[in-house]
């Protein structure tokens, strides 16, 4: 009993001799430092100096600027070219130098970044050695449905996807609408794939899987399918199989606004009288591509005083297309040209009151409104394919038609 009493007092004791005041110290307790990893290196063991290439800046004078080793610039430029490119470094691209963390500070490694996600590599330890490398690309899969307000890339900035999609849109769609005339209450579904770097950095539309447009209450479906996997071209078709394509665009220009149509009867700007204009006028900013609406062979090229530098296509023994007032004609006579290709550029050449392309359409010899015909569509889809283009065709349409009725009904 006497032993119990006396540790119950020692514990008393101790207890009473405990700071229990407002200015107990407490020790810190220190996180450990993050491990970051960049372009392949552990920075944590690095001196990191990131900068960017100024004008005038070339792989020499970097070399100049960080190396103080034995070898001499040239030397390792030769050693190193043919596993970079090193006339690719441009100015406002940045690098990174990692250095050791202990003086004098030596170069371990250049590392220059040619765009978003590819990088080139110097590393100087050990041995040197050059290569190039790819950040880490992570693809995911999205859906979206929206009804038109604005223009078509004003509502898919809304939905936050990257501008390359309207162009998608577009090109798809080249055939059978003109985005120039989509108006409020069209309404679109589109599903596609975007691209991340290192899981966080978005980086643009990797391609499209579906879509379907409604404009003017009717739905223009449009699924990419290859007859084989050896295939190069990716085509379009509709839910039923059939080719978007038609064997003319719509127009030669991505992005225009018709400033004068086909008429029998229009009063000229310039020559100031009543006549026929034979063409369709679709104004756009000087220097902008046009493209020929179908493919064929340059039948002529040239300048007159009326239509500036023009070039003309014969198509086949029934069309030919005219394209007026270009600023740069890039085709030459005789030169097979197809569909959609670059042959010139916006101007405002000849008799012109400012920069736009005339287009005008020979049908049988005869000059015709283009916006007026029923084009053929190209060859058909092999129906040997068909059974599998359905397959695979069903599960998109009926999600873009489920995510539609949706958000649709919202």
């Amino acid at each position: 009993m006497r032993y119990l009493t006396a540790v119950l007092l020692l514990l008393v004791a101790f207890s009473s001799c405990e700071d229990k005041g407002p200015n107990k110290t407490k020790v810190p307790v220190q996180k450990p430092e993050p491990i970051i990893v960049e372009f392949g290196f552990t920075l944590n063991n690095y001196q990191v100096i990131r900068d960017t290439i100024q004008s005038g800046d070339t792989f020499s004078k970097l070399l100049e600027k960080y190396y103080s080793g034995e070898m001499r610039s040239h030397d390792i430029t030769e050693k190193i070219k043919d596993s970079i490119n090193l006339r690719s470094i441009r100015a406002g691209r940045p690098y990174t130098i990692l250095n050791t963390k202990t003086q004098p500070h030596k170069i371990q490694a250049l590392i220059y970044e040619a765009d978003n996600v590819n990088y080139f590599v110097v590393d100087f330890r050990d041995s040197l050695q050059a290569y190039k490398k790819q950040k880490p690309i992570t693809i995911k899969r999205r859906t979206i449905a929206s009804e038109i307000v604005g223009s078509l890339s004003e509502t898919l900035a809304k939905a936050k996807t990257d501008p390359s999609l309207a162009h998608n849109l577009a090109d798809i769609y080249a055939y059978s609408i003109d985005f120039f005339k989509i108006q409020k209450g069209d309404k679109f579904a589109v599903t596609f794939y975007e691209k991340f770097i290192n899981d966080t950095v978005y980086a643009g539309v990797e391609k499209m899987e579906a879509s379907f447009f409604e404009h003017k209450g009717k739905k223009y479906y449009a699924f990419p399918f290859k007859k084989d996997s050896l295939a190069k071209k990716t085509d379009f078709y509709d839910e039923e199989g059939k080719a978007l394509r038609t064997m003319f665009l719509k127009a030669p220009l991505d992005y225009f606004r018709i400033s004068s149509k086909f008429s029998p009867k229009r009063f000229h700007p310039v020559q100031r009288t009543w006549k026929a204009h034979k063409g369709t006028d679709y104004a756009a900013a000087h220097g902008t591509p046009i493209k020929t609406t179908a493919a064929g062979v340059v039948e002529r090229t040239g300048y007159t005083a009326g239509n500036g530098n023009f070039v003309k296509v014969k198509h086949n023994g029934t069309y030919a297309t005219q394209y007026l007032h270009m600023s740069k004609i890039l085709v030459r006579q005789g030169q097979r040209v197809s569909q959609g290709q670059v042959i010139g550029k916006v101007g405002s050449t000849g008799l012109a009151t400012g920069p736009h392309v005339c287009y005008r359409f020979w049908k049988n010899g005869v000059q015709v409104d283009p916006l007026s015909q029923k084009f053929p569509n190209t060859e058909p889809m092999d129906a040997k394919h068909k059974p599998r283009f359905m397959q695979e065709m069903a599960p998109l349409k009926k999600e873009l038609d489920s995510i539609a009725t949706v958000v649709f009904k919202k």
